[in-house]
Formats: structure tokens, C-alpha cells, sequence
């Protein structure tokens, strides 16, 4: 039986781990799985989507976020009528058409997949942003992890130095979600810079003092109280500090490039930072995220395209190009994704918020080539055939890597949660 001060004694530590997880994960920590025997059978079971196609055919994943919300009309899926924009359709060697704005994409379009019957119900920026890096709609109450944590919390660690996930040209919010902190993305907020700043050696002497000293301070209290959640938090630092001090660093270092090379994909933050991707993916980083900002195009969307569609268009054209030349576009899957569509509605100038049609690409990772799934009708303003939810969409990417997503993963709150929320693969997008 229990001494009064033992009892005490372990509601006063689970008051602090509960503090501490509140203030680092903002979730409550309710009690906490204990069925580590299921947990064994279920880790032993086969996945059930092991045998369908495109199973763990990915590596690597590149997602190419594009944030503000791309017009499918104006890009991926051009239309007739009332609702054709400023551009016109072009056709390509795959058989399918692309808008004028991306004519280096038509170029590989042999070489992609477009699904042009993504559909959600979340039509304003930051909610639909959340969305579409985790699969799951925002709560108050807990936040999700995107998918590079979740391949870390399935398939592991994939380099002994570098992180598993990286997300260039933003920081590392919406990262790691309830999950460890280690499972966090590093964050590159300028593909020129790098992390030139991480190799002082002044730097890294003084951070692994003051690592030594905090486990000296703590380590009694981790050892008695053994809570994961803190634990990875220390573990965290660890793996920063070996990075600094480690060679690869070279993989952030883009002065390693050809002149041409980098100029081939275009001298601005989205163009370095594919080429970046790229070569964190030669690097073995396994899950990358590049950001595009400055899609909203309310007004002057013809500006826009020529502008940031042409950024993103000689970006993605060399990004594909430059994968299959090096070998690597077969276990390497490219992810365009938005926040949501535009409206099949052309005022003469731009489009406004439209989430129930719009268009993502992948291509690579066993993926098809020059293949198109789903349809939106006539207009471009709802979907004809096929609808892909967005986490049918983080199903697919996940079937494409190997993970087991009908397993679920208990957050700190008590709650199950399956990766894209419980969305199913689309396997008729695989070879």
C-alpha cells in the first residue's frame, strides 16, 4: 500500500508534467495510455494497406505549400466559358491541358499526376492553412502534427545528424503537434542563408554547457518522473547540438551549387528553396516543406500568375527535372498543395475564396505520370467525380511512405488520432 507522501509526492509531479505539457504542446495531459501489451500485438500486425499499390514506394517527400490559395482555373484545370481567366489553355505531350501561366509545367507534365477533384469546407486563410499542413481542422484545444512528425513517430529517425523534417520560408509552427518535441521540423526562413549562423564553434561549446548543466539540474527529477513528453524536450537539444557540430551541414550550404543550377530555378526564396529540398533529400532528410506565399489574388490575378506563377513555374519544372536527372524523382514524391481554390467566378481582375473544387499535384513516389484523377464540372466550381478530401490527400502521401495509417496514436489528451483523420488513400493514383 501507498505511503500518504508517496501519493502526494505523485500528484504534485503529475501537476508539473501536466504544466510543463500544457505550456509546451498546449494540451491537457489526461491519463495516459497504459495498454502497452496492445500497443505490441497492434505494432506486430501487418498494415492492412501494405499489399495495395504505392505502398512505401516514397523516401522522400517535398510538399511545395502554397499559401494563399491558387486559382485551379488559372493553373491546373483551365475552363471555357464565363469562368476563363486572363490566360487560355495550352496542351501538353500527357494528354491533358494546363493553363498559359505554367508553360515549363507543361513541359513535365509527363511527368506528374493532377488530382482536380480536391474539395474541403474551409474557406478562410489561416483555418485552411492548419488544414492542409495537418489534415485536420484547427481546435482550440490541441494542436496536430503535419506529416513529416508523423513519418518520425512511425518510421523513425532517418539520419543519425540531420532532422527528419525541415520547412523552408517559414518557421517550425504547426510542427510537431502533440507529438515530441524532437519530432519538430527545423526551420530555414531564407534558403541563402541556410544555417551558417549554427557552425560557431564558440556557439556550440557554450550550448553543450549549458546542456550539461540543465541535466545535471533536472536529471533526478526526468529520472523519478520518466515522462516522455519532458524527456524529448532534453533529447531535443541533444540532436540540435550533434547537428551543429556534425558534416552534414554542407546539405544546407546552396554556395555548393552551380551557378547555372541555381539560376535554373530561379533566384527568388521559393526557387532556392526547391533546390534546397532537393538537396536535403540527396542528404537524407526525409520530409520537406517549402512555402510560396502570395496567392490570394483578390484583384489582378493576371499580375499574379505572371509574377508568382511564373516563380513557382520555372521552380517546380526544374525541381521535377532536377530529381529524374539524379535519380531520385522514383523515391522522391513532389506535393503542390493550397489552402483552397478560387472561385469559377472571373470579375475581370481576380477571384475570391473557393474550397469546395480545387487542384493539387503529385508526382514521383510511384505515382502515375501525365496522369489526371477527378474532375470538377464545367464551370470549375464543384467537383464532378471523385472527390479527394484533404485527408484523403495526407492518407495518400502517408500510403506513399510506408505508414501504417489505420494505426492510431493516443495524444497526451487521452484522444486517438489517425493520420489525416482517418481520410483513405487514393491508390488508383499509384502505378
Amino acid at each position: 500500500m501507498k505511503s500518504d507522501h508517496t501519493k502526494s509526492s505523485e500528484v504534485t509531479r503529475r501537476i508539473f508534467v501536466e504544466r510543463m505539457a500544457r505550456s509546451a504542446f498546449g494540451v491537457s495531459l489526461l491519463p495516459m495510455m497504459s495498454g502497452s501489451m496492445a500497443e505490441a500485438a497492434e505494432t506486430a500486425r501487418p498494415p492492412i494497406h501494405a499489399a495495395l499499390p504505392g505502398f512505401g514506394k516514397a523516401k522522400a517527400v517535398i510538399m511545395l505549400q502554397l499559401s494563399g490559395g491558387l486559382s485551379q482555373i488559372d493553373s491546373f484545370d483551365p475552363k471555357t466559358g464565363a469562368s476563363k481567366g486572363p490566360g487560355s489553355a495550352v496542351s501538353t505531350k500527357a494528354g491533358f491541358q494546363l493553363s498559359s501561366f505554367l508553360p515549363q509545367t507543361a513541359k513535365v507534365a509527363d511527368k506528374i499526376a493532377i488530382i482536380r477533384s480536391m474539395t474541403a469546407k474551409v474557406g478562410v486563410h489561416e483555418q485552411a492553412r492548419y488544414l492542409m499542413r495537418t489534415g485536420f481542422e484547427k481546435r482550440g484545444t490541441i494542436v496536430h502534427p503535419t506529416l513529416g512528425a508523423w513519418a518520425h513517430k512511425y518510421l523513425g529517425p532517418c539520419h543519425d545528424t540531420l532532422p527528419s523534417s525541415v520547412c523552408i520560408n517559414r518557421p517550425s509552427t504547426n510542427g510537431n503537434g502533440f507529438l515530441p518535441a524532437t519530432m519538430s521540423p527545423l526551420p530555414i526562413l531564407d534558403p541563402d542563408e541556410g544555417l551558417k549562423h549554427a557552425v560557431n564553434q564558440e556557439e556550440s561549446t557554450v550550448m553543450q554547457k549549458r546542456l550539461a548543466m540543465l541535466r545535471d539540474i533536472d536529471g533526478k527529477f526526468t529520472e523519478t518522473v520518466n515522462d516522455p513528453s519532458i524527456i524529448a524536450y532534453n533529447d531535443f537539444y541533444e540532436s540540435t547540438l550533434r547537428l551543429m557540430k556534425g558534416k552534414d551541414l554542407k546539405c544546407f550550404d546552396l554556395n555548393e551549387e552551380p551557378n547555372e543550377l541555381r539560376e535554373r530555378y530561379g533566384r527568388n526564396r521559393f526557387g532556392q528553396g526547391c533546390l534546397l529540398a532537393r538537396r536535403l533529400v540527396e542528404g537524407g532528410v526525409r520530409y520537406i516543406e517549402v512555402e510560396s506565399g502570395g496567392w490570394d489574388m483578390h484583384k489582378d490575378i493576371e499580375g499574379g500568375m505572371q509574377e508568382r506563377g511564373a516563380e513557382f513555374d520555372v521552380a517546380f519544372a526544374a525541381l521535377i527535372n532536377d530529381l529524374h536527372t539524379r535519380g531520385l524523382l522514383e523515391s522522391t514524391m513532389v506535393v503542390v498543395a493550397t489552402e483552397f481554390g478560387r472561385k469559377p467566378t472571373f470579375d475581370g481582375s481576380g477571384r475570391g475564396h473557393h474550397p469546395l473544387v480545387f487542384s493539387t499535384v503529385i508526382a514521383g513516389g510511384g505515382a502515375k505520370s501525365g496522369f489526371v484523377y477527378g474532375a470538377s464540372d464545367a464551370a470549375g466550381g464543384q467537383v464532378a467525380e471523385n472527390p479527394v478530401t484533404v485527408g484523403d490527400l495526407h492518407a495518400t502521401v502517408a500510403h506513399a511512405c510506408g505508414i501504417p495509417i489505420e494505426k492510431a496514436v493516443v495524444s497526451p489528451s487521452g484522444r486517438p488520432f489517425n493520420i489525416g483523420n482517418k481520410g483513405k488513400p487514393v491508390t488508383d493514383l499509384f502505378v
